[in-house]
């Protein structure tokens, strides 16, 4: 496809499409050939005033719409986002990588997401509690206010669906900060509800330097909540922020996944459901397999199918018919990649394949297998972010189960086994907000998506996503006070 189709980076305020008015640029890059796609005027302290003034006039409004007009924005919506789905993948996959077959995939759960949030909306239900003769005791949801949502570069549109579509379904303003690296992802899905009627005001996409952006959004007496989708650092950085304000705070962080292969499973079987699993979007995923702990007695086997499967695999830009993986986001995720391998193999790890960049243009990183990979590894410890598989074997259940909750994170866990008392004993052990029981799939729209520990707090996705931007209100009406 050629680059002349992407679209100009545009911020998106008070139902206005327009560029930024900061003296600053950056250049949006094609990380398979580190050539620019497009420049990006960021957003200038006015631009995120009026979109902050655009939020909180609307809010009342947008309130009192109900919940039957929001459904049938939110539904439109969906299905504007599923008409452009072919356009839109390619855009997806020049701005981000990912190759055009998972491009497509995330448009159609970002549309089944929109679709989610606008039939829940309707079910935001309140509740009478029984008291004396005389009294209505009644506990109201209510919209909590005006929302501050970050967005990564790694699910460009299906992180913006999620937070538009609990957002608007709740009957709450919105101010979204999308990654710069994937604007035309974000552009799209606020075009798409632009297009299904979103009054003007209610929805604002702006696009600048981070830190000046969250601080300006954070620090306005217009935001009541914020919502982020990224790292602990940055997760840090905003919530304290969000508590010198008395902010409502939904944080998805990050996560370095473990999976548990037990010894009675069909290993070619879970080695590929693995690998499929773990080089998707060529590894940048949060809540996806990471480190693998494979009982010693399939562990060679397990090591093997997923070396073949990994050399099998056909690199390539995700745009070219046939490419199973993309190039990782930028150039700083190749120096990740490169230490943590260095780092385990100087441990004792064995590499049984890639363990390098790929010489071409465009930022390719080998898919690489370790294996023998000591507890005191990088990867083992941090979240890698990359197409690495660290295997390690193991032999005591309750050994692994200690080295897989000595982390950090608390995202996502994996147990693969035909034992229904491993699969009791695992899924209740592991410490984490999501587990997978013999799949690799923890993201539903239908359940909640959220973590614990290092890996933040709240939820998205099911009936949690949508209470998640609701405030609670007591009512206790009594008869009138007479002498």
């Amino acid at each position: 496809m050629s680059t002349s189709n992407y679209p100009q980076p545009l911020q998106f305020i008070d139902g206005q499409w327009r560029e930024g008015r900061a003296d600053s640029w950056e250049s949006v890059l094609d990380p398979a050939t580190e050539q620019p796609l497009a420049r990006l005027r960021h957003a200038s302290p006015g631009d995120i005033d009026e979109a902050l003034v655009a939020a909180g006039r609307s809010a009342a409004a947008w309130r009192e719409a109900g919940a039957d007009s929001r459904y049938r924005i939110l539904r439109r919506g969906a299905e504007a986002l599923r008409a452009e789905a072919d356009r839109a993948a390619a855009w997806l996959s020049l701005e981000q990588g990912k190759p055009l077959a998972e491009a497509r995939a995330e448009l159609g759960v970002s549309a089944d997401i929109l679709d989610w949030y606008a039939e829940e909306g309707r079910r935001a239900y309140g509740r009478i509690v029984p008291g004396a003769s005389g009294t209505r005791l009644m506990v109201l949801q209510e919209p909590i206010g005006p929302v501050a949502a970050f967005t990564p570069w790694n699910f460009p549109a299906t992180t913006v669906a999620r937070k538009l579509g609990g957002a608007l379904a709740a009957g709450c303003s919105v101010v979204l900060k999308a990654a710069e690296e994937t604007p035309a992802s974000a552009m799209l899905v606020f075009q798409c509800l632009e297009r299904a009627g979103l009054p003007a005001g209610v929805a604002n996409l702006v696009l600048g330097v981070p830190a000046q952006v969250s601080t300006q959004l954070l620090q306005s007496p217009v935001i009541r909540k914020v919502s982020l989708t990224g790292s602990l650092a940055v997760g840090r950085l905003l919530g304290h922020l969000a508590v010198d304000n008395d902010l409502v705070t939904t944080m998805e962080l990050g996560g370095n996944a473990p999976v548990i292969v037990g010894p009675d499973v069909d290993i070619e079987a879970v080695a590929k459901l693995c690998a499929q699993a773990k080089f998707r979007n060529a590894g940048q995923v949060c809540n996806v397999p990471s480190r693998f702990y494979v009982h010693e007695a399939v562990c060679a086997a397990f090591v093997a199918a997923v070396t073949r499967f990994a050399e099998q695999l056909r690199v390539g830009p995700g745009i070219e018919p046939g490419s199973e993986m993309g190039p990782l986001a930028n150039g700083r995720r190749l120096e990740v990649m490169q230490r943590l391998v260095d780092d385990a193999v100087a441990r004792g790890a064995r590499l049984h394949c890639g363990g390098q960049r790929i010489a071409r243009d465009g930022y390719f990183y080998a898919p690489t297998v370790l294996s023998q990979v000591p507890a005191d590894a990088r990867v083992m410890v941090e979240e890698a972010f990359g197409p690495i598989v660290p295997i390690a074997a193991f032999s005591d259940l309750d050994a692994v189960l200690r080295l897989a909750n000595e982390t950090p994170y608390g995202l996502g866990s994996f147990v693969f086994t035909e034992s229904l008392d491993w699969a009791t004993r695992v899924g209740d052990a592991l410490e984490a907000g999501m587990v997978g029981i013999n799949t690799t799939v923890l993201s539903r729209t239908e359940t909640p998506f959220g973590g614990i520990k290092g890996s933040g707090h709240g939820h998205e996705s099911g009936v949690e996503g949508l209470e998640a931007y609701l405030r609670r209100k007591v009512i206790l009406q009594h008869l009138p006070v007479r002498g």
